[in-house]
């Protein structure tokens, strides 16, 4: 039975297009855990566009499930999780210019890097999660530098424009799963994951956790947090 990480910054991303206090992804992580969810996720990016400072020593004060921080492999925020210590850190890529993370870290790209952050987090207490494309190679590089888990980039998939394309993308993440599962990491998925496009992960049980921000916001505008929810709670559990 899967487990529901909920993202709120999108609530925050509300807030910050009026510049003002509401609504506050706070309180919405309340609603969240209250409504069932396994976990909570936010993403401190350093032009701080949506969820801030504030935001996540909060989070860190009342999040009683599992906090999930979502940051880039930078000095910055290897302090800022140092001291709020999060139960999880999920390293993610990250560009200015870009709407919303679009696509999976490159851990191949500098090894020695990442195998130091995880060093510096886990000195803190911290585990460590990497998000990856569905990419064997990446996987096992994740797990060769101390990843604890990994949590496979479902963007490409969710944005299939065809059944055939959905398919040879999702054979793509089952590969993936079943490559982290004989390397003994922790299993997520998350990215454009919605209340259609994730009944089809049925067939994948490796996966543990599943990290669902947009679709669940854009649901809370018509039937309220806790509803939105429970809703893909009911589909999670499924799986």
């Amino acid at each position: 039975m899967a487990r529901l990480a909920v993202n709120v910054d999108h609530v925050a991303t509300v807030r910050q297009a009026r510049g003002i206090d509401e609504p506050d992804p706070v309180l919405a992580a309340g609603i969240a855990e209250l409504a069932g969810a396994d976990g909570i996720i936010c993403h401190l990016r350093e032009d701080r566009r949506h969820i801030n400072d504030r935001d996540l020593g909060l989070l860190r004060q009342t999040v009683r499930t599992k906090l999930n921080l979502e940051m880039a492999a930078v000095e910055e925020m290897v302090g800022i999780a140092h001291n709020i210590k999060p139960d999880l850190v999920t390293l993610v890529p990250e560009r200015r210019e870009e709407l919303t993370t679009e696509g999976g870290l490159d851990v191949k790209s500098n090894p020695a890097l990442y195998k130091k952050v995880v060093e510096q987090l886990k000195e803190a207490g911290i585990e460590v999660s990497f998000f990856i494309d569905p990419d064997t190679s990446q996987i096992e590089i994740a797990q060769q530098v101390g990843g604890d888990v990994v949590e496979i980039h479902t963007g490409h998939y969710s944005e299939a424009r065809s059944e055939s394309e959905a398919q040879e993308r999702f054979m793509r993440i089952a590969k993936a799963a079943e490559a982290a599962e004989k390397l003994k990491l922790g299993i997520s998925a998350g990215h454009g994951l919605n209340y259609i496009n994730i009944k089809r992960f049925e067939s994948l049980p490796q996966i543990e956790e599943y990290s669902i921000g947009h679709s669940i916001i854009t649901r809370a505008i018509f039937v309220g947090i806790d509803q939105a929810v429970r809703e893909m709670i009911a589909l999670v559990k499924d799986l």
